[in-house]
């Protein structure tokens, strides 16, 4: 059964994208617990974060610590969150967020209802600091990513 992931990295549903490579895909969640929270996702539908093989789990792991310290750089933030839960959505995915103190790791102290202009202004601030960091190569532009 074909994932809600799937269909984010397949453009039939928008997603605000900051990477893309062969393996996986990074967007912004809808329901942030900071400014900048993003979801490193396999392109693969994976279920469980243990079902994966160990270079697609080493790959995602390398992925959410170059944006992990992109986050924590734009966001001038003490630590980065990060959390596999999979419960949503059954598609292996880690979250990230930038964090200020241990109060940031409860997830179910989202934002909701942000206004679309917030979400880009995070998202374009993460790739500009991704480029800014040499990942230009892996930072798409805002839209849908391309065919």
């Amino acid at each position: 059964m074909t994932t809600l992931f799937t269909k984010i990295i397949t453009g039939e549903i928008p997603g605000r994208f900051v990477w893309s490579d062969e393996t996986c895909v990074a967007f912004l969640t809808i329901d942030p617990m900071q400014d900048g929270h993003t979801m490193v996702v396999s392109r693969e539908e994976i279920d469980r974060w243990t079902d994966a093989d160990t270079a697609t789990w080493a790959h995602l792991q390398h992925v959410a610590q170059i944006i992990g310290r992109a986050q924590q750089a734009e966001w001038d933030a003490p630590r980065v969150g990060m959390m596999v839960e999979g419960f949503e959505v059954p598609h292996l995915h880690v979250h990230l967020w930038p964090a200020y103190s241990h109060e940031d790791f409860d997830p179910r102290k989202v934002m909701t209802d942000l206004p679309d202009e917030r979400f880009e202004a995070a998202a374009e601030r993460l790739r500009s600091r991704l480029r800014t960091d040499g990942h230009a190569a892996n930072v798409p532009g805002p839209g849908p990513l391309p065919a």
